[in-house]
């Protein structure tokens, strides 16, 4: 899976919690939100004394950024799903450093093989 197919296959399944999502789909998925939060960042920054344009632009931004809270939110319940977790677990990232450092952990480890309660192995459905 590539860059572009991951993003869209999560935009594709926007706000489905069901199912599986394979590392790369979640990965490609989390670079894609953290470039554009990167581009925003530089854009405001720079925005001090902004014109029109960057100003429409900072609105743009802000409005792709609410856009990809539900597809960020599903693909993170769905890579959880993949490693034989309930979504629930995304709540983790509310306990300081531990919930964060777990959740890492977990969306970088390797699915379960085959069928899980969640659904069917992405990888062997690819």
């Amino acid at each position: 899976m590539n860059f572009s197919e991951a993003v869209r296959s999560v935009l594709n399944k926007y706000a489905t919690f069901e199912g599986r999502a394979r590392r790369a789909e979640y990965w490609y998925f989390a670079l894609l939100t953290c470039v554009l939060s990167i581009v925003a960042q530089v854009v405001g920054a720079g925005s001090h004394d902004a014109g029109l344009i960057t100003l429409l632009l900072l609105v743009v931004l802000g409005l792709i950024s609410l856009a990809l809270i539900i597809p960020s939110i599903a693909v993170s319940v769905r890579r959880l799903h993949d490693t034989g977790r309930s979504g629930w677990f995304l709540l983790l990232v509310l306990i300081p450093i531990v919930g964060g450092i777990l959740l890492l952990v977990w969306m970088c480890s390797r699915g379960t093989e085959g069928p899980n309660r969640f659904g069917a192995d992405p990888i062997a459905a690819a």
